[in-house]
Formats: C-alpha cells, sequence, structure tokens
C-alpha cells in the first residue's frame, strides 16, 4: 500500500517542487527546504522547529533558511524563517505565501499550491536577501519526507 505521502506527490510533481526551489533560490541568498509528513497528530509546532533542527536550515551564512512543513493527513502547514530573516521582516511575512498555498490544497492541487508557495516565498525574500553572484547553494533542493 502506498504511504499519504506517496498518495500526496508524484515523482513529476516532485521535480515540478524541486524545480520551484531552485528557480526561487536564483532571486535570493536565501535557502528554502520542503519537508513533507504523512501525519503528525500533536502539536505541530514544536515539530516543525525540530525539523527545522534536523534539516539544519540554521546553518546557512545569513541564518536565512525557510522551512514550508505539511502534515498531509491532518492538513498542518508550518512555514519557518531562520533568524536572519525573523529579525528583518514583519511579523505577518509568511501569511500570503500560507494563503496561496492554502488555496491550491483546498482545490485538491497539493503540487501547484507548493510550487506557488515556494515561488512566492522566493519573491518575498528577494526583498531582503537579493542573489548575490557568490552564493551558494547551502541547503539541499531535495524534499525531505519523515
Amino acid at each position: 500500500m502506498m504511504s499519504k505521502v506517496e498518495d500526496f506527490l508524484i515523482a513529476k510533481d516532485e521535480e515540478a517542487i524541486v524545480d520551484a526551489i531552485r528557480n526561487a533560490e536564483m532571486n535570493t541568498s536565501g535557502e528554502i527546504r520542503i519537508h513533507l509528513e504523512s501525519s503528525w497528530d500533536k502539536d505541530v509546532l514544536p515539530h516543525a522547529y525540530e525539523v527545522f533542527k534536523q534539516l539544519h536550515i540554521a546553518n546557512t551564512q545569513d541564518r536565512n533558511g525557510v522551512l514550508i512543513y505539511v502534515a498531509v493527513k491532518n492538513r498542518k502547514l508550518v512555514i519557518l524563517g531562520d533568524k536572519g530573516i525573523n529579525d528583518v521582516v514583519p511579523e505577518n511575512f509568511w501569511d500570503s505565501t500560507k494563503d496561496v498555498i492554502i488555496n491550491h490544497f483546498k482545490q485538491g492541487d497539493f503540487k501547484q499550491g507548493l510550487v506557488e508557495g515556494i515561488l512566492k516565498a522566493g519573491e518575498q525574500l528577494k526583498v531582503h536577501f537579493p542573489y548575490q553572484k557568490d552564493d551558494s547553494n547551502e541547503l539541499s533542493d531535495e524534499i525531505s519526507i519523515g
């Protein structure tokens, strides 16, 4: 039997999401990670912080990594920015990105929700963390699955 994560995204969808991460990161020195989990029944925020640590998102030079965490079955979504981002952006900075993702999720279009959310996050990050020509890709672009 297939897991919920595999129901959520097929390989072609995964490729589109990884491409979106690469495209978004061409505009910003920020780093975007996606983590999918089939379900999480407890309070999702502390768990998303744990995933943030496990994926070493805080290890970027400018502390400008972002985690987009989704517990698929529970339909939970958390977007966490690292200290470098949180220090310079307004408190509701990620709300518009969340709205883009959730609107697609409600229509059952998970891939498009993530793709557009990633591109939106990249656009928003570009304002505060523009791409520098000496930027290196500090975090993997692959989707992390828990």
